[in-house]
């Protein structure tokens, strides 16, 4: 699988009363697809996935499965306790026509030796029915894997990249010295574009069958319809690693050789935050330089307000955001204002 572009961390969306909206997600689903991004990631902690019950967990993964334009990579995120519960969700995702596992360490990884943590992300790497992304956090944001862990897991067939919160230069270059020895061939499209498992269902789906005879008279009774053949090549590619978080060093990553990023401000701004890597994919790396500190307000507003600024960053955008769930406490008067200022430049 191939994974780059901008990633959109799809938010939860819940009802006045707290209930799972499934409706809105459904909403949101269908309108990101229509933006430029390549890939949705569900289910993120920091996007309130972990505030999710199994059977909503279950219930969100069949909407976005169901809904997704096929040629969207989806990404299930995952941060469990236990080994046999992270690969329950990664089941539910692989039946739903999920691409790829993003796999944290347990959240409660501070009372695990450091042996513990890295059996985890081998054993599910082991026996997930997708590709497992790892994913690493920074300060707060969770477990922070070393450069040293990420190398040892890189080599696991099944492990094909790394989401780095809080990714710097230095910590780019270092990740991509130490795995300089992997290479793997993925599929992509004859311009070098994902092939996700739903492209294939829907290829495999569509060859299939007969044109009706009313539709065309007797004399085409029989008649197969012409096959719609999905043209795949190869393309080998090392270690792919995409930043999170904010955009803050995002046309500096990206000039040092980074595959894409999951930027938080994509929920609610995802036109702005690919104009980024476009500027960059078009040869202008300045041009890149200079969006970026277009959406150093908004971004560093949404860094201090969390999942709630997102959430409102959405309702403004004309995505659904709504309000989230309790303990996390929706905006206030003053801090929703400030929002708007920053985001009032950048609306899609």
């Amino acid at each position: 699988m191939l994974i780059d572009g901008i990633h959109i961390p799809l938010t939860a969306p819940f009802t006045r009363d707290g209930g799972c909206y499934l409706h809105k997600l459904e909403y949101n689903v269908r309108r990101y697809c229509l933006t430029p991004a390549s890939g949705l990631v569900a289910l993120s902690s920091e996007m309130e996935g972990a505030a999710l019950s199994d059977a909503e967990t279950a219930e969100a993964l069949r909407v976005i499965g169901a809904v997704a334009d096929p040629a969207k990579v989806l990404v299930a995120a995952v941060a469990k306790d236990s080994v046999r519960s992270a690969l329950s969700v990664a089941e539910m995702a692989a039946r739903e026509g999920f691409d790829l596992l993003l796999l944290a360490a347990p959240p409660q990884w501070e009372c695990l030796s450091e042996q513990e943590v890295m059996l985890h992300f081998q054993a599910i790497a082991d026996r997930s029915p997708l590709p497992i992304a790892l994913g690493s956090g920074a300060r707060r944001q969770g477990y922070r894997l070393s450069v040293d862990e990420i190398a040892d897991l890189a080599r696991h067939n099944n492990v094909l990249g790394l989401y780095d919160h809080g990714l710097t230069v230095e910590r780019f270059r270092a990740i991509a010295a130490a795995t300089g020895g992997v290479r793997r061939d993925v599929v992509v499209t004859n311009v070098f574009a994902p092939v996700t498992r739903r492209m294939v269902c829907k290829g495999e789906t569509e060859e299939a069958g007969f044109v009706a005879a009313a539709s065309i008279g007797s004399a085409g009774a029989g008649m197969t319809a012409p096959k719609r053949v999905l043209k795949t090549r190869t393309k080998p590619v090392g270690f792919q690693v995409m930043a999170t978080g904010r955009t803050a060093g995002f046309a500096d990553l990206l000039t040092s050789g980074l595959a894409g990023a999951m930027l938080s401000l994509a929920a609610c701004s995802p036109q702005a935050c690919y104009e980024v890597y476009a500027a960059f994919k078009d040869g202008d790396p300045a041009l890149a330089e200079e969006k970026v500190r277009r959406l150093a307000e908004a971004d560093a507003r949404l860094d201090r307000l969390g999942v709630g600024g997102v959430k409102y960053g959405c309702d403004y955008n004309g995505y659904y955001g709504g309000e989230p769930r309790l303990p996390r406490l929706p905006l206030n008067a003053e801090e929703r204002a400030s929002l708007e200022r920053a985001l009032s430049g950048i609306r899609n």
